[in-house]
């Protein structure tokens, strides 16, 4: 079998697919998110910090040479932390769904046989004694 069958059957198995298909959805839902907390969540909460924006949020901790400033961007790393707890809960709400869904309803208990129903009559029974 020759190196291009080869591939293609591997990339022709339902994993692989399954995941270019994950990885393309997920790539969205971080685009989706990222525009969530930056446009609707930040700017909310900045404003009720005193206006501030997250993302500019910085230390001054030197100089290059060029005399740039050198800048310890701390509140880009905030409205990162946030992105990524948005995202870890929806996560954890998902696979929580899913899990629920596949979860097998619970085993109903068989009713005892007539024999077993027989000997706990006769346990009962020697119990009252």
């Amino acid at each position: 079998m020759g190196l291009g069958a080869e591939f293609k059957e591997f990339a022709m198995k339902g994993n692989v697919v399954d995941l270019a298909v994950g990885v393309v959805i997920g790539a969205s839902f971080g685009k989706i998110i990222s525009s969530l907390v930056a446009d609707i969540i930040m700017p909310p909460l900045g404003l009720a910090i005193g206006g501030f924006d997250f993302s500019e949020f910085a230390v001054r901790i030197g100089t290059d040479p060029k005399g740039m400033p050198v800048l310890w961007k701390y509140g880009h790393f905030l409205q990162t932390l946030f992105e990524f707890l948005i995202v870890a809960v929806a996560l954890f709400v998902l696979i929580k769904g899913i899990n629920k869904l596949k979860r097998p309803p619970p085993a109903v208990a068989a009713a005892p046989s007539p024999t077993e129903q027989l000997l706990t009559q006769i346990r009962d029974l020697l119990a009252k004694r």
